[in-house]
């Protein structure tokens, strides 16, 4: 309730949230404000999970930088996104997680770009190996290989239409 200036003993109610019963539960009269429904998250992984998943995204380009001095940084591109209005920049990404990815063997590391004192690759996901079934296909015996067949006569023995 709020005083007024020109009546300042009389009260005022001030607009409050809409007052709805809850039909679902057939509870008491709540305040809530009705909420939206929010979009799914995938669930929370395991910090090595979350950077797999920014490399092997093709909208996030990353890089690892080598300096002279031995220190690894790897970082990658963060697109700029229109709703929030946040990205448009480089963002680091864990080195300890990076390099335990990269000594299991899932990222690989491309060609390298010399500067004098620093090295920049960039990283991608790496292939996945052959599962046991392809393995076994390519171990079957191939059949042999065709060859073209010899036509029926020689182009000089084939007679001439007039």
């Amino acid at each position: 309730m709020l005083a007024t200036v020109d009546r300042p003993h009389t009260l005022v109610a001030l607009p409050t949230a809409r007052r709805r019963p809850d039909h679902r539960r057939g509870g008491p009269i709540t305040t809530e404000f009705p909420v939206a429904p929010s979009r799914p998250r995938p669930p929370a992984g395991t910090p090595r999970t979350d950077v797999l998943r920014i490399i092997s995204d093709p909208r996030t380009p990353t890089y690892v930088t080598e300096y002279a001095n031995g220190r690894r940084r790897y970082s990658y591109w963060r697109p700029l996104d229109s709703a929030t209005g946040t990205g448009g920049c480089y963002a680091a990404l864990p080195t300890a997680e990076c390099d335990a990815l990269h000594a299991a063997g899932r990222i690989t590391l491309g060609e390298p770009v010399v500067d004098p004192n620093r090295t920049t690759y960039r990283v991608r996901t790496a292939t996945r190996a052959q599962t046991a079934t392809r393995a076994q296909s390519a171990t079957r015996a191939e059949p042999a290989p065709r060859t073209r067949p010899e036509p029926a006569r020689p182009v000089r023995e084939r007679a001439r239409v007039a």
